[in-house]
């Protein structure tokens, strides 16, 4: 059974840094595609940042230079590097897996999900 489960949000002022990770068990994990999307109150939930099996990367416009997305087969885990946080990136980031996603960014592809982790950044 696939689970991925997501740590390290938090609060930070704008301007500041998290890394998020999420560790998955029950499957390849190399040979899985993993995401990172987010959903703010009142508005549905984005992909923002994916990695192929090949390490190949996509990132949402909104995020680009600012989040890295990276992953450790060895140890089974994803990681989203967050940089530069603005108050617009506040919300409950989601990590999700699946073995071919025909959209890296596409929710619907997704078929493996965690609970979330809060992010909050102030102004």
């Amino acid at each position: 059974q696939v689970q991925v489960v997501e740590s390290g949000g938090g609060s930070v002022q704008a301007g500041g840094s998290l890394r998020l990770s999420c560790a998955a068990s029950g499957y390849t994990y190399s040979s899985y595609c993993m995401g990172w999307f987010r959903q703010a109150p009142g508005k549905e939930r984005d992909g923002v940042a994916a990695i192929d099996t090949d390490g190949s990367t996509s990132y949402a416009d909104s995020v680009k230079g600012r989040f890295t997305i990276s992953k450790d087969n060895a140890k089974n885990t994803l990681y989203l590097k967050m940089n530069s946080l603005k108050p617009e990136d506040t919300a409950m980031y989601y990590c999700a897996a699946d073995p071919s996603p025909k959209y890296l960014l596409g929710e619907y592809e997704y078929t493996s999900w965690g609970q979330g982790t809060q992010v909050i950044v102030s102004s």
